[in-house]
C-alpha cells in the first residue's frame, strides 16, 4: 500500500493514542504552559497568550489524530506536525521571558520538557520508519 503498512496493536500493547506516554507528556506540557501563561497581561490574552495555548495543545492533538491514522506514513506526518509546534511553543516562551511575562526557572522547566518530547517524538518517527 501506498502509505505504509497498516499498524499492527497486539493484545496488550498500545491501543490507543491515551496509552502512549508521549501523548501523556504532552497532555502535562499543555497543562504546564496553561498555567504559567496564566499570569501573562490581560492585553495578551488575544495574543501571545492565545497563541501559546493553542500551539501547546496542538502537540497532543497531532500526536492523537496521526495515531488515529490507518498508516504509518501518516502517523510519521503528525508527528512531524507536532514537532513543529513545539518549535512554535519554544520561540513563543522565548519571548515571553523576554518580554518579562516568565521568570527564566519557570521558562527553563517547559524548555525541559519540550525538550524531552521532542526525543521521544524523534524516536517514535524513527521506529515507525523502521516498520515501514
Amino acid at each position: 500500500n501506498v502509505g505504509g503498512k497498516v499498524r499492527q496493536m497486539g493484545s496488550g500493547g498500545v491501543r490507543n493514542y491515551r496509552d502512549l506516554l508521549v501523548w501523556q507528556k504532552a497532555v502535562a506540557l499543555a497543562k504546564a504552559v496553561y498555567s504559567a501563561s496564566s499570569s501573562f497581561p490581560a492585553p495578551e490574552r488575544f495574543g501571545l497568550t492565545s497563541q501559546i495555548r493553542r500551539a501547546s495543545v496542538s502537540v497532543a492533538s497531532n500526536i492523537a489524530e496521526g495515531h488515529a491514522r490507518q498508516y504509518d506514513a501518516e502517523f510519521r506526518q503528525f508527528l512531524h506536525v507536532a514537532l513543529g509546534s513545539l518549535a512554535e511553543l519554544d520561540t513563543q516562551l522565548t519571548l515571553a521571558r523576554e518580554f518579562g511575562y516568565l521568570r527564566r526557572e519557570d521558562t527553563d522547566v517547559l524548555f525541559d520538557q519540550i525538550t524531552e518530547l521532542r526525543k521521544m517524538i524523534y524516536g517514535l518517527t524513527s521506529r515507525l520508519a523502521d516498520q515501514g
